[in-house]
This record gives C-alpha cells, structure tokens and sequence, in this order.
C-alpha cells in the first residue's frame, strides 16, 4: 500500500515538474521576441561627428539598472530605451550639458559617472585622499614609535657601577 502512494506521489512531482518546464518554455520565446523587437530600430547617425559625440556622451552616462556599466557597455532594455532619449535629445539640439541635466533630474546623480563637486559628493571626492591621509599619518607615529623604542633598547644600560 506505501509503494503505491510512494509511486503516486512521484508520479505527480513529475507531471508538476514538466508543467514548470513547459510553462517556463512558453514563456522564453515571448521574451526573446519582445527584446528582438526592441533592437529593430538602429540609430541612425547623420555624420561620424554626431557618432562619436553620442558615444562620448553615453561613456560618460551610467546604467541606471546595472553595476558598473556605461549607457554604451549596458545590454538592459532600459540602456537601450535611454540611448535612444540621449539620440533624440542630441537631434532637438540640446548640448551635452542639458543631456546630462535632463537625465540627472529624472534618475539622480547617480546616472552620471563623474559627479559635480559639491556638498552631497563631498565625501566622494574627498574621502580617498583622507583615507591616504590617514594611512599615512598612522604609517609616521607607527615608525617614531618603532625608532623611539630601538633607540631605548640599544643605550647601554646604567647599573650605577663606576669602572
């Protein structure tokens, strides 16, 4: 009687483990398709000018999804979506300036890779050089101390006898 509860029930994780994997293979065509149709549109560029203005820009502009990669480097739809704001915004005539203000005020300081000096970036731009500050300032009291202390144990020592 167990065997064949035993069986049942291995037979329904297996029906439930091929209905998971049948659905997750409906489900990866419709995904495939959707960002190929995202990428059926290429940017078209008016003159090599334009082209190297744009990638400059999106080299200077982060991925607001992913770590560490430029507008340029990124494969994530809305790298791809922003490219494409960055290319319309060039076309309307901005500068790279109003670009990079625009995005800045709908993503945060964060889009941009290099951040303006000021109060909010202060520790960012500041906190290497006062961390090598420190190092350094521990690395002399540690040798003073180090010299001090050799200097102590190599005086000769004064027992009060007179030779």
């Amino acid at each position: 009687m167990s065997a064949r509860v035993a069986h049942a029930a291995k037979t329904v994780l297996l029906a439930g483990a091929l209905a998971l994997l049948a659905a997750a293979g409906l489900l990866a065509p419709q995904s495939a398709a959707a960002q190929a149709v995202r990428n059926v549109q290429p940017l078209e560029f008016r003159d090599r000018a334009e082209e190297q203005r744009f990638h400059q820009l999106t080299l200077e502009l982060r991925c607001v999804m992913c770590q560490n990669q430029s507008l340029a480097d990124s494969d994530a739809p809305i790298a791809h979506d922003l490219r494409r704001e960055v290319f319309n915004l060039m076309r309307e005539g901005r500068s790279d300036a109003e670009i990079k203000t625009f995005l800045v005020e709908r993503y945060g300081e964060f889009v941009l890779y290099r951040p303006p000096f000021g109060g909010g970036t202060l520790l960012l731009w500041l906190g290497p050089a006062l961390v090598l500050l420190a190092g350094a300032v521990v690395l002399v009291v540690v040798v003073r101390r180090r010299a001090s202390a050799n200097r102590v144990a190599t005086d000769p020592v004064d027992d009060g006898q007179e030779w």
